[in-house]
């Protein structure tokens, strides 16, 4: 398959006029697009196709009571207003996965009893992951709204007490209210940050 380019509104939406939504319209995101963000952003890569990624979407009045007290407090009042909000987690058993996602030879015994390369892969991996979620988000038309401003040990508290998966960073998803979003940041220039060699 010939790779195609995208058009110039395709790339505004997903990249440059793109933004982090820090305030939100009053419209629900229902399950259906939660799926089909999800079923589009399954098919990124990653590392012997791991998968480690898990997702929790808060919704419910009673599940938003048990983040509350995971945020801090410049965070609490724009999540509480997200219409969703997805916590992006990793599984720690990920590798169990293996022998299904990864059959034609044994990855899974590359993990068995590696702590240490079990988490440092469940990071990378459900990191690039969550970042393909948000890139399918805002092709399907939602505003995301990252933010690492939280308890960890709270969140895996109240939502991964078993111990298995373990919160890496929260996503506001929604309808952002544009008339509050922030003046785009600036940011570095190729020459500042890469080099060809």
């Amino acid at each position: 398959m010939t790779a195609e380019v995208l058009t110039e509104h395709a790339l505004d939406v997903l990249f440059r006029t793109a933004r982090t939504a820090n305030a939100w319209l009053d419209k629900p995101v229902p399950a259906e697009k939660l799926q089909q963000i999800y079923d589009l952003m399954k098919f990124g890569p990653t590392s012997a196709n791991g998968c480690p990624l898990r997702i929790v979407f808060v919704q419910s009045p009673e599940a938003k009571a048990r983040l509350k007290p995971c945020l801090l407090e410049m965070n609490v009042d724009k999540t509480m207003a997200a219409p969703a909000v997805a916590i992006f987690a990793m599984d720690m058993r990920f590798h169990e996965h293996l022998p299904f996602l990864f059959p034609h030879t044994d990855a899974k015994s590359w993990f068995d009893g590696n702590d240490a390369l079990i988490a440092e892969t469940a990071f990378r991996n459900s990191s690039l992951q969550a970042a393909y979620f948000i890139i399918a988000a805002r092709a399907l038309g939602l505003d995301c709204g990252p933010m690492s401003g939280f308890d960890a040990a709270k969140v895996n508290a109240a939502f991964f007490a078993d111990g298995r998966f373990k919160v890496n960073f929260i996503c506001n998803l929604g309808y952002g209210d544009h008339s509050k979003t922030f003046a785009r940041g600036p940011r570095l220039s190729f020459d500042q940050a890469a080099e060809i060699v």
